[in-house]
């Protein structure tokens, strides 16, 4: 009986978190402006760490994993509101497979250790994974399959990157110090139960 409720319960958490970065993806879609070199501007980054750092590796990963395939399959939940198969030949397709790795990272550091220390450097390590996979991938496809921009460069695609950058900082962090918070109240409201 037991069992089933943790099945449940995690089923409801990949939900939820694939819900977010759907959210996460086209919150900022209603301002153009907000789209840097074919780069969207999102929260998309902010919820694969969360996810992570909150769920954990497996569930983490997981939600991501959801989130992707619902999108591929035609759902407009990426970013601008694209949904299709399509979304794979697209140059920024590298940062929607970075979030499972994004989520996957982040969940393995926290599991290990549970110091605050440790859940922001696992935010910001799962950052630099979104980034470095997404940016790559973003060039690789310019450069190979995709039309590039005029005088299309390695260096202009991560000065691209620069303006979402301090955005992702300052939320990396907070996503990191959020999830301890949300594990410690968990923690204290568990032993509250148990006495």
């Amino acid at each position: 009986m037991k069992k089933s409720k943790f099945r449940a319960l995690d089923i409801t958490y990949v939900g939820m978190f694939a819900a977010l970065m759907m959210i996460g993806a086209n919150i900022t879609s209603l301002v153009p402006f907000m789209t840097v070199g074919g780069v969207p501007i999102t929260l998309q980054t902010f919820f694969a760490i969360l996810a992570g750092a909150a769920i954990g590796s497996r569930l983490g990963a997981l939600s991501m994993i959801v989130y992707t395939i619902v999108g591929i399959i035609g759902a407009p939940v990426f970013a601008q509101f694209y949904g299709g198969p399509g979304i794979i030949i697209q140059p920024t397709f590298g940062f929607v497979l970075s979030y499972i790795l994004t989520a996957y990272a982040v969940g393995k550091i926290v599991e290990r250790k549970q110091s605050l220390s440790a859940y922001i450097t696992a935010a910001l390590t799962g950052m630099v994974i979104n980034y470095v996979f997404g940016t790559n991938w973003m060039y690789a496809a310019y450069k190979l399959w995709s039309s590039a921009p005029q005088g299309f460069t390695y260096k202009m695609a991560w000065a691209w990157m620069v303006v979402p950058l301090p955005k992702d900082i300052i939320l990396s962090v907070f996503a990191g110090i959020l999830a301890h918070r949300l594990h410690k109240s968990v923690r204290i409201k568990k032993s509250i139960f148990q006495h």
